[in-house]
């Protein structure tokens, strides 16, 4: 009971005080005292049953309020929890998209590595073939020296290319600016043996024909006209639509 129910009890205690004083005069003194004693039991009784409900509801209140208030701690600990786990799952995130970023950088390298010793498809005087990529840029800087008219250098590079890759597509085509280097530094016997490995080896290149005549050049070079002019014959017989037969039927016109 709390204390406006307290106080109203009082005031009913007090109204039937003062009706029992004034009925006290019709009875004797002992019937007033006995009364006035009765009443302050009652008032009493009801003062402790105020009291002892005021007691309970103040010790519920307590203990609701400290309810709440572990309640409250623990909503608080649990939202402490999950911005703790929040941000140990974004920086695992993070630290996922970096590492699969890693991977992705690791195997762009391995693939570049790799694509550095796949073979490439070369098409040169109209042939397509298969080389390594050391060999292509070993054939391309030679013939690179050869195009900035160092032709001793060149045949240097383009001899160390031929002993170096017998087997390469680019042989046909290197020997014959093997010779034409040879040829450019009077090595016509040199010459003549690569331009004529070069026919050996690839009888329908695209400048076989020019390889005949450049073997007939060295051949006029070193004295030998007669052999000469067996070149330019079977030149003009074999490639009888070139322009190397063309050059050399106005060659055989000037060695008669």
């Amino acid at each position: 009971m709390n204390n406006v129910h307290l106080r109203r009890f009082t005031a009913i205690g007090l109204i039937g005080l003062s009706q029992s004083f004034a009925h006290a005069a019709l009875f004797e003194d002992d019937e007033a005292r006995r009364a006035i004693l009765d009443l302050r039991q009652k008032l009493e009784q009801l003062g402790g049953t105020g009291v002892a409900q005021n007691k309970t509801q103040s010790e519920e209140i307590f203990k609701l309020r400290n309810a709440l208030l572990d309640l409250q701690a623990q909503i608080d600990a649990i939202k402490s929890d999950q911005a703790r786990l929040r941000g140990a799952n974004e920086q695992l995130l993070r630290e996922l998209s970096e590492q699969q970023q890693r991977q992705k950088d690791l195997q762009l390298g391995v693939d570049d590595r790799l694509r550095k010793f796949e073979p490439v498809k070369v098409n040169l005087d109209g042939v397509d073939f298969l080389v390594e990529p050391t060999e292509k840029r070993d054939y391309e800087s030679a013939m690179g020296v050869f195009r900035k008219g160092d032709f001793a250098a060149a045949e240097s590079h383009l001899s160390s290319f031929v002993l170096r890759y017998p087997n390469s597509g680019y042989l046909p085509s290197a020997l014959f600016w093997l010779g034409n280097a040879e040829y450019a530094i009077k090595d016509y016997a040199g010459a003549v043996a690569h331009f004529k490995r070069m026919l050996n080896l690839a009888p329908k290149h695209l400048r076989a024909s020019e390889a005949m005549l450049a073997i007939s050049n060295c051949q006029i070079e070193l004295k030998d006209i007669k052999t000469a002019r067996k070149t330019l014959d079977e030149l003009v017989k074999n490639f009888p639509d070139s322009e190397a037969a063309q050059a050399a039927k106005e060659r055989l016109t000037k060695l008669k």
